[in-house]
């Protein structure tokens, strides 16, 4: 079990994170990490791609029509094609987790 698998950050505390860091407000805080998620999710929504580099990229990923099965009944189904929304991590960002 990695020291990992219980810490989990959450919205709130990623908020003070970033008001204790850069010295600004908690509301001012959240609005900034509020309007930088919104601002992602609208661009890779619309087709585009972000890219900050040293911590990654986020992109719309399409997936296939692919075959699959009804957990329910094993019976076999067609999974329509879709696009979702993918990150890959940059460099900077990989070798600070490795560490």
């Amino acid at each position: 079990m990695s020291a990992f698998e219980d810490s989990t950050m959450n919205k709130g505390e990623l908020v003070d994170a970033i008001a204790d860091k850069s010295g600004v407000t908690k509301k001012q805080a959240d609005e900034i990490l509020t309007a930088t998620v919104d601002t992602i999710m609208e661009t890779v929504a619309g087709g585009d791609k972000i890219t900050i580099v040293g911590f990654g990229s986020f992109e719309p990923r399409e997936r296939k029509e692919r075959e699959g099965r009804n957990p329910k009944t094993g019976k076999a189904l067609t999974i329509k094609a879709t696009t979702v929304p993918g990150f890959s991590a940059g460099k900077v960002f990989k070798d600070r987790v490795k560490a």
